[in-house]
C-alpha cells in the first residue's frame, strides 16, 4: 500500500486524489473546488504502527500522530460542529492536504498530547482525548479541544477559545490515550480562565494506565499550571477527581493539556 489522500462527498464519489509514487513517499494533495456537507478525507498509511505527519487543512497546521490503523476517516466539520475549529479550516475553494511518515528527528522530547486532528470515536490515530461528559454536548466543549494545540484560555466559546467543559458535573474525568507506550516529565494544564464567568479547580488528581495516581494543586491563575510530574512506560493517562474552588461561578474548564516527554525507552 501506499500514502494516499482521498475526498469523497456524502455519495462515496471522489472529489479528489493523489498517492505517493511508492510506499515511502509522502503526499501533497493541492486541489480546487468547495467543501460539502458530508464531505469527508481519508488518509491512508502504507504502514499502521508507525509515526506520521498529517495536515487535513492549511489552517490547522500539521498533526504528529501514532496511527494504528491503516486508515484515517476525517469528517469535515460544518454548522455547529465547525465552531472549535478557526473559521478560516475547509473554507474557499483552494485546499492544501499532506501526508507523509515522520522523520527520526522529529520524534525527541516534546509534548506528546497534541494532536489538532482528533475526533469523536476510536479512529487509530493517537493521541486521543475522550471524557465521560462534555457540556451539553457541544463542539466548543469537547475533550479533542483540550488537545488541539490553542492554549487562548482568557474567555469561553467559539474557536480560539474552545475548553473541555464538563457541565458542572463533580465526577468528570477527562483521559488521554497515546496509542502506545511514553515516558514523560512534565504535565501542563492551561485552565481555563473567564473570569468571573469562570471558576477553577484547587487540586486534580491523574491516574495513569500503570495503576498509580499523583494528585496536584492548582490556582487562580491565567498563567499554564506547570506540574513536573514523571511517569514511564505510560499507554493512557486520566484527569479526574476535580475539586473546584469555593466561589460563586460554577464552571471550571479546561482549555489545554500538554504531556511533555518522548517515546518509551
Amino acid at each position: 500500500m501506499k500514502n494516499n489522500i482521498r475526498i469523497y462527498d456524502q455519495n462515496h464519489s471522489i472529489k479528489a486524489e493523489l498517492a505517493g509514487e511508492t510506499e515511502e513517499s509522502g503526499v501533497i494533495l493541492a486541489w480546487e473546488g468547495c467543501y460539502e456537507e458530508g464531505d469527508q478525507i481519508l488518509f491512508q498509511v502504507a504502514a499502521p504502527n508507525e509515526f506520521y505527519v498529517i495536515q487535513a487543512d492549511d489552517s490547522m497546521g500539521e498533526a504528529y500522530v501514532y496511527m494504528t490503523q491503516s486508515e484515517l476517516t476525517y469528517t469535515i466539520p460544518f454548522g455547529e460542529k465547525k465552531t472549535s475549529y478557526n473559521p478560516k479550516a475547509f473554507d474557499g475553494e483552494r485546499h492544501y492536504l499532506t501526508l507523509r511518515k515522520a522523520f527520526p528527528w522529529e520524534l525527541g522530547y516534546r509534548n506528546l498530547a497534541v494532536n489538532p486532528l482528533d475526533q469523536h470515536g476510536e479512529h487509530g490515530c493517537y493521541p486521543h482525548a475522550l471524557a465521560n461528559v462534555e457540556t451539553r454536548g457541544e463542539a466548543v466543549f469537547a475533550a479533542r479541544n483540550a488537545i488541539d494545540g490553542v492554549c487562548a484560555n482568557r474567555s469561553h466559546g467559539q474557536w480560539p477559545y474552545e475548553s473541555w467543559g464538563i457541565n458542572r458535573q463533580d465526577d468528570a474525568e477527562l483521559t488521554l490515550e497515546f496509542g502506545r507506550a511514553v515516558d514523560f516529565d512534565q504535565i501542563v494544564l492551561y485552565t481555563r480562565a473567564d473570569f468571573p464567568h469562570d471558576n477553577w479547580w484547587e487540586q486534580v488528581t491523574f491516574t495513569f494506565s500503570d495503576g498509580t495516581s499523583e494528585t496536584a494543586a492548582l490556582k487562580k491563575q491565567y498563567e499554564p499550571h506547570v506540574l513536573p510530574i514523571t511517569r514511564k512506560g505510560i499507554t493512557w493517562l486520566k484527569l479526574g477527581k476535580l475539586i473546584k474552588a469555593d466561589d460563586p461561578s460554577p464552571f471550571p474548564a479546561l482549555t489545554q493539556i500538554q504531556v511533555y516527554g518522548t517515546e518509551a525507552k
